[in-house]
Formats: C-alpha cells, structure tokens, sequence
C-alpha cells in the first residue's frame, strides 16, 4: 500500500494551506497580519533560486542548439506572439469593461481621495519610461544581475553566455557541463523549498484576508467579479483556441499544473511556480533552448491577466470618477498600455505602478482614483498571476510548436498520462528531454 493521497499531492497540502490560511484570517485576524513572513520567506526563497536556473536552462539550451539562427528566430516568434496576446487581452478587458461597467455606480469624487495612500506607486511609475525599460535589462555589473533579481537582466547575460560557449564549443565542454549540473542541483533545491510550500501559501492568504478582510470584497464585488470571469473566459476561449492549434487541450494542461497554480494562488505571485513550469514544459516535449528563453521572457512581456486587469481597472475608475473617454481616447489608452504593461513584472506592486504610469501618461484620469483599488487589489492579484502563469505555458508550447520543434505525441501521452494522476511535489532531478519529434 502507497502513501495518502494528501501526502503524496502537493496541490492538496497547498489548497489545505489555502483553506487553513483563510479561517485563520477570518477568526484570529491580527494573528493572520503576524503569519505575513511565512509567505514573503517561501516566495523569497523560490526568487533565490531563479536567476541560477535561468541561467543553467538558457545557456545550456543555447551551448547545445546546433543552429544559432534558430535561437534567434525563437525569440522574435516569441516577441510577436506576445505582442498580439497583450493587444488581445487590452482589447478584452476594455470591452468587458463597457459590457459590464463595474464603476458605474460609484459616483466618487476625486476631490475626497486621499492620494497619499499611493504615494509610493506614482514615484515608482516616473521610472516605467520605454528608454528607462530598456536600459534596464542592462545591469552594471555580471553580478549585478543576479543579485538584483530582476530576470531580464538574467536572461540576457545567460543568452551572451549560451552564444559564447556554443561559438566555442569544445574548448568549454567542461564549463557547460558544469553549468548542466550546477541546473541539476538548483532544480533540486527548489525540490526541497517546495516542500514549505503549503506553509508559504497558509500564511500569505491568513495576512490577506487578515489584513484587508473579506467585508472589503463588498463595495467592489461587480468589479471582481468582471475580473474573475474575464481571466477564465480568456484562459477557456483565447488560449484554448491557441492550444487547440498547438494539438493539445488547455483544460488538461490546467490540470497538469495544477500544483503550481495553487501554489500561486497562495502566494500571489506567478515567479514561485517558475521553476516547476519550466521543468514540466521540458517534460511536455518542449526543447530546453524553447523554455530558457520564451519562459523568462514571458514573465515580463507576456503578462495576459495583468493586461486584462489593467484595461478593465482604468476603464473602472473613469466610470467611478464619472468622466467619459472618448473611443479615440480609449485607443491612444490601449497603445500606452501595451508600452507600460511591459515593465509591471520589474517593480514591486507592478500592476499599480503600471496604472500610475498609464493615467499619468494619458492625463485624462487623475492617479487619486488609484486609491479607489486598494482594498481589493491584492485579492484579485492571485488571478492575474494564475492567468500569466498559464498564459506563458501555452505560450512556450505554440511557439515551440511554430518552430517546429514540439514533441507532440510526447505531449499527448504526457497530458493524458499525468493530468489526473497526483505528481510528485517537485522535481527530483533535473534531465535533458528526449530529442524533439520535427
């Protein structure tokens, strides 16, 4: 006789820690605000682990691709794809947000609110300029970029190093082997750390609900739930048409990473189940050279939830302000939107500082009405970040499959294989997929 099914499924010991998370919020709330450190130490330590499997998984898919050209086809695929989900995803949320008007009712008045509740988003948004974007993917210093965090930075040393040590081929074998293994070991690490994960996910949702408290929900409970339905009629019909073009069902891929989305459901935050989605996806048939660089990238210029959630949420606070935009004026919103959305991934609180930057860069709304959000801001991020997450994975399978690269029958038997079965709680080593069919 096997283990207990909870003991064995890491989503049924993340969901209890959910579960468990929000009594503790709703009976003992100051003790709830006191378990906030459980969520911020787990994310923490899965952000500590980021950077050095970036950097293994691109350079060693890079160091072995044996056409260059192919790498960088694969990124501007990647880019245009992106490109066209955002603009989709914008339009969505604009025209859910005339459908259902969910600030209709309000009425507010600018005049009343109080601005320096998001004092600290509007500083934050003046650096969300497309010249300072850029700049900053470029780190001072090599170890700059992996102290920093920030994946761009990571992505593009791991792309000059992968390019160097495949132009130099034999001469490095030994250091690419090394950076194979170095992957192998920090992806057993995360194998580890993902253990703490129902302790992460308990304590992020008790401080949430703690803290902002379930009667909050109330007074913007339409603009919720706009959000909600949104985010899954966009999984259900705009990415499972993309996956019903790639071959595959995307309800079955829900279900195969079904550990990482409660994992983000917990924690808020889509880069805790970076590390599992990458692995999963090379498990699915997808080249490594495919994951290290549509995966990373994705996690700053393929955020589909946040662009839904920033669309919908301006269009909110201009019906709550009672000021009309003009379909000339939502236009010229969307193309700034589809600027600013980029850099929400880089700064904490990213799709606030976002919205700052986007009313202050339209001039049209005045950024007060910001504070309109707060209280349910940070309920409905679990919902963009689950929709980022799930928008990045069909992402890399299309893309691998537009390049021709996808193992797809590997990709059938793995969904159909391991969606209803109950997975292990992390990878427990880290191997090279097999050759991909194409």
């Amino acid at each position: 006789m096997g283990r207990p099914a909870f003991t064995r499924s890491l989503y049924l010991q993340v969901l209890a820690g959910v579960a468990l998370g929000i009594l503790v919020g709703l009976v003992r709330p100051s003790l709830a605000v006191a378990l906030k450190p459980l969520g911020d130490g787990f994310v923490r330590l899965i952000k500590m682990l980021i950077a050095p499997i970036v950097f293994a998984t691109v350079v060693g898919g890079i160091a072995h691709a044996a056409d260059m050209r192919k790498v960088g086809r694969v990124g501007v695929k990647a880019l245009v794809y992106f490109e066209l989900l955002t603009t989709v995803s914008l339009a969505i949320g604009l025209g859910v947000g005339h459908v259902v008007a969910p600030g209709a009712a309000i009425h507010a008045d600018p005049r009343t609110l109080d601005a320096h509740l998001i004092e600290s988003y509007t500083t934050a948004s003046k650096h969300l300029g497309v010249a300072d974007f850029l700049l900053g993917i470029i780190p001072n210093t090599v170890g700059e970029a992996f102290s920093g965090g920030d994946i761009l930075q990571v992505l593009l040393v791991s792309i000059l190093a992968g390019v160097a040590a495949a132009a130099l081929g034999q001469r490095v074998a030994a250091v690419t082997s090394f950076i194979d293994q170095m992957g192998q070991l920090f992806f057993r690490m995360v194998g580890v750390v993902m253990r703490l994960a129902p302790l992460g996910a308990m304590g992020a949702m008790a401080f949430t609900v703690g803290k902002f408290g379930i009667a909050s929900l109330a007074a913007l409970a339409k603009l919720m739930l706009a959000f909600y339905l949104t985010s899954a009629l966009f999984v259900v019909l705009v990415l499972g048409l993309v996956a019903w073009r790639v071959g595959f069902s995307v309800l079955s891929f829900v279900r195969y990473i079904r550990e990482e989305i409660f994992v983000v459901l917990g924690t808020s935050s889509s880069e805790s189940a970076l590390p599992l989605l990458m692995t999963k996806l090379e498990r699915l048939g997808c080249p490594r050279a495919v994951v290290g660089l549509v995966v990373p990238t994705g996690y700053s210029f393929n955020l589909d939830g946040t662009s839904i959630y920033l669309s919908l949420a301006t269009l909110f606070i201009a019906q709550a302000l009672d000021v009309k935009l003009p379909l000339g004026q939502e236009l010229a919103l969307l193309a700034v939107l589809l600027l600013t959305s980029k850099g929400a991934a880089a700064v904490t609180g990213g799709g606030f500082v976002t919205l700052a930057a986007t009313l202050s860069a339209t001039g049209k709304l005045p950024v007060a009405g910001l504070a309109l959000l707060l209280g349910v801001d940070r309920f409905m991020s679990e919902a963009r970040a689950i929709t980022n997450l799930i928008g990045n994975g069909v992402a890399t399978l299309a893309i691998a499959r537009w390049e021709g690269d996808l193992d797809v029958p590997r990709l059938r038997v793995e969904l159909s294989a391991r969606a209803h079965q109950a997975q292990p709680p992390a990878p427990l080593s880290r191997q090279a997929p097999p050759p991909a069919a194409g």
